[in-house]
């Protein structure tokens, strides 16, 4: 049998003078630690980037694509179509999944959104509409009675106008609060917590891949390091090739199959190995089932629930995107009916003894597109929120303080679920990585130092 020590471009042994034992106690240690460097510094890029496919079409692939197994097609080598190969990060291409484990283990554990919109200010929210209507109220009045009935408005004396104006600019604050109080009293009717966050996050996949770097990035270092596990096992590789021909059965094998089956399978291991460290066990365990005895990220939850919880206030939860999504949300039209349900008992309220009066001169339709008109308009305030960063910084701030306080009372078993159930489906496709790399490497490993 051809000595390992005696590659195909140089003899190790008259190079360096050394016995074959030496050869291979060197050169096994160093490619295994290369191999399992590779594959979980690889391994770890592969969960985030791309963030959006990238990839080439391939004719004839869309026809066959809806043929292929569904564990199939779910992998991100094939884009979303099926009409393109190439590759997208596990994470962002899981971006729906995803999104789905982080409300169903994170959010729904720590408030609804009612408990959420009344972690803010809703009166100083109020207040700021208000603040800003007021310097727009001239200008909305003046829009919505000059669609409805210009010729009556144009009548009206400046003075009447005025008084208008400024009775409408006094109760504004009043209305604003009041409009906002039952808001919150019926979010969790207005807004779907989780539908909301999946599509939220399925279209700004970036944000999962901040999510997971930002509050795991010591321990995706770890699991790069931990790669160098790979050398022990090249040591005792190494050892086993000097006996591997005097062993029954086993000894059949040719060299070069041990040592590529030995590579992918290093390559495996140390990417199990990173994976259980970090997210296994949530719940500290004894030693004598977890060496480890608890996950890295679970020693961690006080600050990963910080930047977890920052994460969701500042680019998630955000003041403009619960405006957005109360307004023009899959249940926008509720919370318009609910304003205008408001404003027009305030009209009626306004008005007083002269409702009929007014109503007749206006004409019913007329009257009552009014109150359509005079949502619409307050409706067009909610940009505002996020005109002024300061005001819906503090806002976020509110949300950020709420949630890392509900995140940190989680046991840490149930703060880990999230984490480990959105890498567990797909860790298959890790350690087949692994293995691929650990194929390579030890084929370079075969071509340089024989078997």
């Amino acid at each position: 049998m051809t000595t390992l020590a005696s590659g195909l471009f140089l003899d190790w042994e008259q190079v360096t003078g050394q016995p074959k034992v030496v050869v291979d106690l060197i050169s096994f240690p160093v490619f295994s630690a290369i191999a399992g460097w590779l594959t979980n510094w690889t391994g770890v890029l592969m969960l985030f980037w791309p963030v959006y496919f990238k990839g080439f079409r391939v004719p004839g692939l869309e026809y066959l694509y809806p043929y292929f197994p569904r564990r199939v097609q779910v992998l991100p080598t094939f884009s979303g179509d099926g009409k393109r190969l190439g590759f997208q990060g596990f994470i962002p291409a899981r971006s729906e999944k995803m999104a789905s484990i982080c409300v169903d283990k994170a959010l729904m554990r720590i408030g609804s959104p009612r408990d959420f919109i009344h972690e803010l200010d809703l009166e100083g929210i109020a207040d700021h509409i208000a603040e800003v209507g007021r310097k727009q109220v001239p200008a909305m009045v003046d829009e919505i009675m000059n669609q409805e009935n210009p010729d009556l408005w144009g009548a009206v004396p400046n003075a009447v106008r005025n008084v208008l104006y400024q009775r409408i600019e006094r109760e504004l604050p009043t209305l604003a609060r009041r409009a906002f109080d039952q808001l919150g009293d019926n979010v969790d009717q207005l807004i779907d917590i989780k539908d909301f966050v999946i599509r939220y996050l399925r279209e700004n996949p970036e944000i999962l891949k901040d999510l997971t770097t930002t509050i795991a990035a010591p321990e995706l270092e770890f699991m790069v390091r931990v790669g160098l596990l790979g050398a022990p096992f090249g040591v005792l590789l190494a050892l086993y090739m000097q006996v591997h021909h005097r062993i029954p059965v086993l000894g059949w094998l040719p060299g070069w199959l041990v040592i590529l089956s030995a590579a992918a399978a290093i390559g495996v291991i140390v990417n199990v190995i990173a994976v259980k460290v970090v997210f296994e066990p949530g719940d500290p365990q004894p030693r004598y089932r977890y060496l480890w005895k608890q996950a890295l990220l679970a020693k961690r939850q006080p600050e990963a629930a910080a930047d977890l919880a920052n994460i969701l206030a500042y680019q998630v939860l955000t003041l403009p995107n619960l405006a957005r999504e109360l307004l023009d949300g899959p249940n926008g039209d509720k919370t318009r009916q609910l304003l205008e349900r408001l404003i027009s008992a305030e009209i009626h309220r306004q008005l007083g003894p002269t409702h009929s009066v007014v109503r007749t001169v206006f004409g019913r339709r007329q009257f009552d597109n009014l109150t359509v008109g005079a949502t619409t308009a307050a409706v067009g305030l909610a940009p505002s929120l996020a005109d002024d960063p300061e005001f819906a910084a503090a806002q976020a701030k509110k949300i950020d303080e709420f949630a890392a306080r509900k995140l940190q009372q989680l046991t840490p078993g149930e703060f880990m679920e999230m984490f480990y159930a959105s890498v567990e489906q797909d860790a298959w496709l890790l350690y087949l990585h692994g293995a691929a790399l650990g194929l390579v490497v030890g084929a370079v490993h075969l071509i340089l130092f024989g078997w």
